[in-house]
């Protein structure tokens, strides 16, 4: 059953501050196209047929350019639209991909992973008002990969949308439509109630229809709902946030029990979830041997770690399943209160990649260290990517993986419970856990093209 919900409707405050909302980043939180958006219109690759283009802010036309799965080999069908390379083994699918917004950060980390995924063939990278430009004059460590970045979107059996909030919504429909899965890293598909957008984001859902179907795109919790697009006609994936994804990982186990009585979150994030574009602020000058606080009040990414919470709470969180897409609920409506209303306060620190969360929590009845330890172990037993460790984790410990750690503690003095939660924003926080879903959503293996090791130091 395809996880769907329609919480909140409560009235919140408006966002302030933070820059973790777009893929590329923002200093603020401010409606404007990092380095890694499109400029223009946006045209959809439907199969058989050019669209209309379709309205973008301030982006210049990206069309639809033709072209073949593997040039001058036959093409073996494969799920959701994919296709062998005749010249393979049909044990090695290549499904056709294009990444949206190729030149910020996240851009880079999806060439970086993809290029070396076993089942992806990188069908085209589009950018604003670009031309066939090599890839390695944004990205210089990838100038060996051979690919240009255009301004068009070719066809393709899924896209991986990089673009900031807003952008997406406009064009997925379309570019839905012509079969190939779709793959967002931005917040346009992550909350279910529409009325959501123009609190946290400012602006009015176009196609509000489209939310019911879309799948949260964090596999540990939903990974039974991506397993079902590969089934159905429209395959809408959005791609949590990184505070997010380091937030409920850590706090999972906890809202499935019910134990969430009261939560303040504390986070820190390194400066590249701000994107590549030139920012007073993230000068060396302004953030070397310095941490600010930013988001005070109310930063968008609470939104969807609510949103998530409570679902987890509710009645056994059937629609969205668990570990394994079901079975983890023992919480009823009406549990974790501390959930309905997150503090949370994220700060910026002197690093390049890397989120702490340190969730404070409440237990809405006393528990022990054992029952803890026992809870999270038997949560996350069976996923590959989440490791529940006995010392308090560093984010250099998940540098570059599509890792996320996680250390729970009892303080017997006070009764409250320490969750953390340490991932790299770029690659768990982000560009990694797309392809993660991506992985499942067509029935690939879902650790394929993410099994590299942190590196360290």
């Amino acid at each position: 059953m395809l996880y769907s919900h329609a919480r909140h409707a409560q009235r919140r405050r408006p966002a302030r501050t933070g820059h973790h909302d777009d893929p590329g980043g923002a200093a603020r939180e401010r409606s404007r196209a990092p380095v890694s958006s499109t400029t223009g219109s946006v045209v959809a690759a439907v199969s058989g047929r050019r669209t209309a283009a379709v309205p973008v802010r301030r982006t210049a036309a990206v069309p639809v350019r033709r072209t073949a799965a593997v040039s001058g080999r036959r093409a073996v069908p494969l799920p959701r639209g994919g296709q062998s390379d005749g010249g393979s083994s049909p044990a090695v699918p290549r499904i056709r991909v294009v990444i949206v917004g190729a030149t910020g950060y996240v851009g880079a980390e999806l060439v970086r992973l993809l290029s070396r995924h076993p089942n992806v063939q990188i069908e085209g990278l589009v950018g604003r008002g670009r031309a066939r430009e090599p890839i390695g004059g944004t990205h210089i460590h990838l100038d060996r990969t051979g690919l240009h970045v255009d301004a068009t979107v070719p066809d393709a059996d899924a896209v991986f949308l990089a673009l900031p909030h807003g952008a997406a919504a406009e064009i997925v429909p379309d570019l839905a439509a012509s079969g190939a899965a779709i793959i967002d890293l931005g917040p346009d598909f992550r909350l279910r109630d529409p009325a959501d957008y123009p609190r946290w984001y400012g602006f009015t859902h176009p196609r509000p229809d489209l939310l019911v179907g879309a799948v949260y795109g964090l596999p540990e919790l939903h990974a039974d709902a991506l397993r079902a697009l590969r089934d159905t006609e429209l395959a809408i994936v959005g791609a949590p946030g990184c505070y997010p994804t380091a937030t409920l990982l850590a706090l999972a186990p906890l809202a499935r029990a019910g134990l969430i009585a009261d939560l303040v979150v504390d986070a820190k994030s390194g400066v590249s979830g701000a994107g590549r574009e030139p920012k007073q602020d993230l000068m060396f000058g302004e953030v070397n041997e310095s941490v600010k606080a930013y988001g005070v009040g109310g930063h968008r990414h609470v939104a969807e770690m609510e949103q998530e919470l409570a679902a987890l709470g509710g009645s056994r969180a059937a629609e969205g399943g668990g570990a394994g897409g079901e079975g983890w609920g023992t919480a009823g409506e009406g549990a974790n209160p501390g959930a309905r209303g997150i503090d949370f306060l994220p700060h910026l620190v002197p690093m390049t990649r890397g989120i702490l969360s340190a969730c404070h929590v409440r237990p809405s009845r006393p528990v022990t260290q054992a029952e803890l330890d026992a809870l999270y172990a038997d949560a996350y037993a069976g996923t590959p990517f989440v490791h529940v460790v006995p010392q308090p984790p560093a984010t250099k410990h998940v540098l570059g993986s599509n890792t996320c750690r996680v250390h729970i503690r009892l303080d017997e003095r006070t009764g409250r419970v320490l969750a953390i939660g340490v991932i790299d924003n770029l690659v768990k926080g982000a560009a990694g856990q797309a392809i993660q879903a991506f992985n499942l959503v067509h029935g690939l293996p879902e650790t394929a093209g993410l099994e590299q090791h942190a590196l360290v130091p």
